[in-house]
């Protein structure tokens, strides 16, 4: 399995500060889903750059999964989810909904984000929030979909049935 991690950041781009969303990303799938292999960006917070980086990792790099961090929130600056759907070809509302709604319980400002997931070819792509604790908190509730939905794109019953 390859999975892209693309941290949406104009102050880790720019080397401000250490990105440690993107390799929490990493360290939680490496947990639910074993040895994938991982290829990794950091791309300032601008929407031309990060749907090129989405596409690139989908088209070119043939990544099962696509995973972002950062840029979900309100802030002018936030452009992840509209750079997504630029790019997705079938949007998955229950991931953005879900996140939500589990988080709210720990953070009541998660009502602010606007994450997106959604599938382009056979790659599924989902956003996160910018926090490492999020990253973790989130792909753990996501977990069971993004299984469910990685053997669906592959061509797998992931239920077992022949």
């Amino acid at each position: 399995m390859k999975i892209g991690r693309l941290t949406v950041s104009d102050r880790a781009s720019a080397g401000i500060y250490e990105d440690r969303s993107g390799p929490e990303i990493e360290n939680v799938l490496r947990e639910f889903l074993g040895g994938a292999q991982f290829e990794s960006l950091i791309v300032p917070d601008e929407q031309p750059l990060i749907s090129a980086a989405l596409r690139k990792f989908a088209d070119e790099l043939k990544c099962d999964m696509v995973v972002t961090t950062g840029g979900t929130g309100i802030s002018p600056r936030d452009v992840t989810p509209e750079a997504t759907r630029a790019v997705l070809e079938k949007e998955l509302p229950g991931f953005g909904e879900i996140m939500r709604a589990q988080s709210f319980a720990k953070v009541r400002t998660s009502v602010l984000s606007r994450a997106v997931a959604g599938t382009r070819g056979a790659c599924l792509m989902v956003n996160l929030p910018g926090k490492p604790s999020a990253v973790r908190e989130c792909l753990e509730i996501l977990a069971p979909a993004i299984r469910e939905g990685l053997a669906h794109l592959c061509g797998e019953d992931p239920h077992g049935r022949k």
